[in-house]
């Protein structure tokens, strides 16, 4: 079986296969292309954004510096905004859902390399899932270590590192994140967006 298929079946694979490390050179070209453009060029980071991912929604924004390992495994929904300097390291499958903000500076790490040091040096590695449900808040500075998944409606505080799921409606924080304690409505400030003549 290929390298490239065993990552997608979430099997053990050679991280030095030069199938996988001319799909990273492609990447790479993408997404300093992506970087390079100007926030005027919308049309043409969408065209980017579309050859480099698995998939991409509507009113999807990307700071520049953004890097990723493949982007075929990076699936992004509707209304994200993606903060200066991410990168993801999408051996295994990124799902980010829709109305969903990433601080700056923010890590997606979902690989882990085998522990044994002769597998190791071999290039032995094994891909995991990273899930980040819909209306969810990263704070800066903050990594996500492989097999987690986020709930809807939460807020990851920046600086945190996450090693295991987190739920839904929730301030979660910490080195390693811990759910600090339930969103309420006493945490609403009676903020309402203006229409501004839209329909």
């Amino acid at each position: 079986m290929p390298e490239w298929q065993k990552l997608q079946a979430g099997e053990i694979y050679n991280d030095f296969d030069q199938d996988l490390f001319n799909r990273r050179i492609e990447a790479k070209q993408l997404f300093r292309a992506y970087n390079r453009t100007e926030d005027n060029e919308v049309e043409k980071r969408k065209e980017i954004m579309q050859k480099l991912f698995k998939s991409v929604g509507k009113n999807v924004w990307i700071e520049p510096d953004f890097r990723c390992e493949f982007g075929k495994n990076i699936t992004i929904g509707s209304d994200v905004y993606i903060n200066f300097g991410c990168v993801i390291l999408d051996c295994g499958q990124v799902t980010i859902g829709n109305n969903t903000l990433i601080g700056p500076n923010v890590g997606i790490y979902d690989a882990n390399h085998v522990l044994d040091a002769e597998e190791r040096i071999a290039g032995g590695l094994k891909p995991g899932n990273v899930h980040i449900g819909n209306r969810i808040w990263i704070g800066g500075n903050t990594i996500l270590l492989p097999n987690i998944t986020i709930g809807d409606d939460t807020v990851i505080g920046a600086g945190s590192i996450v090693t295991h799921d987190i739920p839904s409606g929730v301030v979660a924080v910490g080195n390693p994140c811990h759910v600090l304690r339930k969103i309420t409505e006493k945490d609403k400030v009676g903020y309402k967006r203006e229409s501004r003549g839209r329909k």
